[in-house]
């Protein structure tokens, strides 16, 4: 399952989202069997689009058995936390 929740970012990022996830409450897209190849250009067309707006944060979550916590975390922008390993455990740090 790969997850993406997007805020306070442009409108062009939920028409995009929109497209290929369901967007199951405002911001919040979801894909049961995305493959990596599609996750990874999704992820590209998002990081250029950050880069080139700058506003708002964006975080990508998916199953990953190699990864602590067997989940795979990505973030754009400046969420008001952070994540930390912990002893092959995610947690989430306040800033």
């Amino acid at each position: 399952m790969t997850v993406v929740v997007t805020v306070n970012v442009a409108g062009r990022y939920r028409g995009f989202l929109a497209s290929v996830m369901l967007e199951i409450a405002p911001g919040v897209y979801t894909s049961p069997q995305m493959t990596a190849g599609i996750r990874d250009r999704i992820w590209d067309v998002l990081t250029r689009w950050h880069d080139a707006l700058g506003s708002g944060a964006i975080v990508m979550t998916w199953r990953d058995p190699a990864a602590p916590g067997q989940q795979r975390i990505r973030t754009l922008g400046e969420p008001p936390k952070e994540i930390v390993d912990a002893d092959g455990i995610h947690l989430v740090k306040y800033a």
